[in-house]
């Protein structure tokens, strides 16, 4: 027969034993939101497509481009001068309406650029055509719209601009008749987001800055750290382009460096 003393002891063992069991049952909703929050932090539509080791599903030339401290290099050296631009291409597809986010750090007298919705060259190897999102070292055109081996500027940075088909469409030359200072000659500028000048000291000098380009439809804007650069609507229905590949460049020049890293793309 059990003292009181012993009963007493089991009840209160008994007891703890209790609201051990309820502190853990109350605990495991709690773990299941953060976790849930987490997984929410994380899906937001954004796939990395350059793992930062190799470059599987990138095809360029391998002269001027490698892996490094987990970062994409782009390097023309003295010995390896360029006589046409070159880039290297992501494998994984021809996006149309997508976002993409990359970080970027570019020697000063580099010169490189982001291009999208671009087609191959047929007689230059690793020549893309098609809408780049430049990048210089000297920040004199970082951020603006132009067109690789087509319509050229599109915008200036701090420009807003609506683009329209050439006056003569279906003249074959028509396109280089239209280029006026290394600009296209139809396009309005509709708005100002900042003079290009004021736009240039938010972005780093030989530093790490963040490039994030939206493409919908014939809307496409470049924002740099954070900040829209340029916006172009391209109403152009003979040369716009609705999708095609992306790629990243190395320019003809002087010895350059340019590093990309973080590259991650929502469609």
């Amino acid at each position: 027969m059990k003292s009181i003393r012993q009963i007493n002891a089991l009840n209160g063992l008994a007891l703890g034993l209790l609201v051990l069991a309820m502190a853990s049952g109350c605990k495991k909703p709690a773990e299941t939101q953060q976790a849930a929050t987490v997984d929410s932090a994380a899906g937001d539509g954004f796939v990395s497509i350059f793992d930062g080791k190799t470059l599987a599903n990138w095809e360029g030339d391998t002269t001027y481009w490698r892996v490094e401290n987990g970062n994409l290099v782009g390097e023309v050296t003295p010995t390896t001068l360029l006589k046409t631009n070159t880039f290297i291409v992501w494998q994984g597809g021809t996006p149309g309406d997508f976002e993409l986010k990359l970080e970027f750090r570019i020697a000063d007298a580099g010169n490189s650029g982001v291009n999208y919705r671009s087609e191959k060259v047929s007689d230059v190897p690793h020549a893309l055509r098609g809408y780049q999102a430049d990048i210089d070292g000297k920040i004199n055109y970082t951020g603006q719209n132009y067109e690789e081996r087509g319509r050229t500027t599109l915008a200036y940075r701090g420009e807003t601009v609506t683009v329209s088909t050439q006056p003569n469409p279906n003249d074959a030359g028509s396109l280089q008749a239209n280029v006026k200072n290394n600009a296209w000659s139809s396009r309005e500028v509709t708005a100002s987001l900042g003079t290009a000048d004021s736009l240039k000291t938010l972005i780093k000098h030989e530093d790490w800055n963040t490039c994030h380009i939206i493409a919908k439809g014939n809307h496409l804007q470049h924002y740099i750290n954070g900040v829209l650069m340029s916006d172009v609507t391209d109403s152009d229905t003979v040369n716009q382009k609705l999708s095609g590949l992306l790629g990243v460049q190395v320019h003809v020049g002087p010895p350059m460096k340019v590093e990309y890293r973080d590259i991650r793309l929502k469609q």
